[in-house]
């Protein structure tokens, strides 16, 4: 509804623009009337086009991701519009206007404020009227993600009240709490209906739940974790409070200005812009990697295959982002039956890996392939580097935080791939993971370009395992 908005409107704003256009210059268009020129198939060309290139700009910078597409604030709105339909004027009057005969260099600036006010103004009106709507619904009850809270007790009961108050002007309506314990008192609950369950998943499902609000459980802090780690497979909003949140660490994103403040766990700290863009690079760069590299992976697809019997690439399952598992492939670099009795790390002088695989490790070649796993979306060129369930586990016991990880897509290489390197155990992972904590908290494009420098210098300086 949003992009429809803003492509009519967008449209509008072309037509009339263009009408504003021969009306200034006619002599410049070339048109005996101005019937004629908006009817001539490059001015109805562009009446589609332009409206449609703008649509990506704004949908590349966030506006409609689907965490912002509930609650939208009518300040960031305007904004946002004032900035693209900048942008959108930009790209318009150096590919399409700038062949105009203007004899006057005024009135060049002139056309180009009369652009950008013709993008801007009609989409800024849309977006406030629809704003304006959707925030009375939400208030008034008509519209609103249906919410469950889950570790309600006496202790924070105060808390519920304070919540249900930010929860009606955020857009979370509340339906119910899970798991209520015996002794709390039915006036606690508010007219709440309570659930009991031992499978929480299933009963999201059942109960169409879109949005979890999870209150501290002080007395039994690794079982609200374990319980943390099974809803990011929900891929629902999961909020917490700010207490709960220090309990597991990292930068808040601030849900709620007025009333409680509800941290959403489920999304990273990085825009909206920011990660569209970041997997916009992903695509192009993915893409164009396979295809300039499609000579090297077969060939080195050949040795690995006359080197030691087996196939060439190998695959393994890994935990990826929202914890969601997906099959990661490598070119292989170990014997077939290097794991026949379990699961078992890499050491710096392994003897299960073959001559081949020395190299390919060396200067990381193996990872290549994996450029087929950024493009299909399982991973990224730059994240946390994604772990085995086996070793996650027992890194979920030792360090609760590292589910954390999950809010974004694992990469090819990481910060703790460039500053730690490969981990030989699960103390070397643990050693490696403030890196990977400190990517996540300070996630961005600049630090990306900066680990993408610093694993090619690493590649060609073979300092590999």
């Amino acid at each position: 509804m949003y992009a429809l908005g803003d492509f009519l409107s967008v449209a509008a704003g072309w037509f009339v623009f263009n009408i504003l256009r021969y009306t200034a210059i006619p002599e410049g268009v070339g048109f005996s009337s101005l019937g004629s020129f908006l009817v001539s198939p490059q001015v109805l060309l562009g009446q589609l086009l332009i409206p449609v290139a703008v649509i990506v700009i704004y949908a590349i910078s966030g506006a409609y991701n689907r965490s912002r597409a509930f609650i939208k604030s009518r300040l960031d709105e305007i904004l946002n519009a004032a900035l693209v339909s900048l942008i959108g004027m930009l790209g318009v009057f150096f590919t399409v206007l700038i062949d105009d005969n203007i004899p006057e260099r005024m009135t060049n600036y002139e056309l180009m404020l009369t652009l950008w006010l013709s993008m801007f103004i009609p989409t800024a009106i849309v977006r406030l009227c629809g704003v304006t709507v959707m925030v009375r619904r939400i208030r008034h009850g008509q519209y609103g993600m249906r919410t469950l809270v889950v570790g309600l007790s006496k202790a924070n009961a105060a808390q519920l009240q304070r919540i249900k108050v930010s929860c009606r002007d955020g857009g979370l309506s509340l339906i119910g709490c899970v798991n209520v314990p015996d002794d709390t008192p039915e006036k606690c609950l508010d007219g709440l209906r309570s659930f009991h369950t031992d499978n929480l998943a299933q009963l999201c499902r059942r109960l169409d739940v879109q949005a979890i609000v999870v209150l501290p459980d002080k007395s039994d802090f690794a079982g609200t974790v374990s319980m943390l780690n099974g809803l990011y497979a929900l891929e629902i909003p999961v909020f917490v409070t700010q207490d709960l949140f220090s309990m597991i660490a990292a930068r808040p994103r601030v849900s709620c200005v007025i009333g409680e403040p509800l941290i959403d766990i489920t999304a990273a700290n990085i825009p909206a812009w920011a990660a569209n863009t970041k997997r916009l690079g992903d695509i192009v760069a993915s893409s164009l990697a396979l295809i300039v590299l499609a000579p090297l992976l077969a060939v080195l697809a050949v040795v690995v295959k006359l080197d030691t019997p087996g196939p060439a690439i190998y695959r393994q399952q890994r935990i990826g982002y929202r914890k969601k598992p997906f099959t990661i492939y490598k070119f292989r670099t170990m014997r077939s039956d290097a794991e026949s009795s379990g699961p078992e790390l890499a050491s710096k002088h392994d003897p299960r890996v073959t001559r081949s695989g020395h190299i390919l490790r060396k200067y990381r070649l193996d990872e290549l392939p994996q450029f087929w796993n950024v493009l299909k979306g399982d991973m990224s060129l730059v994240g946390p580097r994604p772990e085995r369930e086996f070793y996650l586990r027992q890194l979920v016991e030792r360090q609760p935080t590292i589910t954390l990880l999950h809010q974004v897509r694992p990469g090819i290489t990481s910060w703790g791939m460039v500053k730690y390197g490969y981990a030989a155990d699960i103390d070397q992972m643990l050693e490696r993971l403030p890196y990977d904590m400190l990517y996540i908290e300070n996630l961005s494009l600049g630090v990306d370009l900066k680990i993408l420098f610093h694993t090619v210098n690493t590649v060609f300086r073979g300092r590999g395992q």
